[in-house]
């Protein structure tokens, strides 16, 4: 009997602690329409929480060329947060005006969100949580931290800000 109850418990104990798939979670863009993952099946896509008033902001540039540059088998998605040194204090459309203008930037961007803390996005969650992403625990450190996930939605590697977007640590994967 103690063999059938531990094999139950095993059984629920993994049940609840399988990764969860990143393409259900819900994001909406950054005018607060929903934003399906599942769209992007099939590419990788690289998550950035960006900021436009950092030190790494002129990290949009490389986001974009990345994004140009493997636009077949790429999604960049940036993340706009104002939770490091309050570095992203717009709203909407004062983010879009200035990625749009300084950067040309044409990815996809997501509403503003919270990375850390007790208000953490469900995506980065997700991308932070090994139980839910099933290969590494990491935290977000700093604006533009780089998550890559392959075109199957399974989780590849983080990159912290000083790792550029063009950063063959990063290219090696495309």
């Amino acid at each position: 009997m103690k063999t059938i109850e531990k094999a139950k418990l095993s059984t629920n104990v993994s049940a609840n602690t399988e990764k969860q798939s990143i393409y259900d979670i819900e994001i909406n863009d950054l005018h607060g329409n929903p934003m399906l993952l599942s769209d992007f099946k099939g590419k990788k896509i690289l998550f950035v929480n960006v900021a436009s008033k950092c030190g790494f902001t002129k990290q949009y540039k490389e986001l974009q060329e990345l994004s140009d540059s493997y636009k077949d088998q790429l999604v960049v998605i940036g993340s706009p947060c104002n939770q490091f040194g309050r570095q992203e204090p717009g709203d909407a459309s004062q983010i879009q005006e200035f990625c749009q203008i300084n950067f040309g930037v044409t990815f996809p961007l997501t509403e503003k969100l919270d990375v850390k803390g007790k208000n953490q996005h469900p995506l980065y969650k997700w991308l932070t949580s090994k139980e839910l992403n099933g290969k590494k625990r990491s935290s977000v450190k700093w604006n533009f931290q780089k998550y890559l996930i392959d075109e199957n939605g399974q989780f590849v590697n983080y990159y912290y800000s000083l790792t550029k977007p063009m950063s063959s640590k990063i290219r090696k994967h495309l």
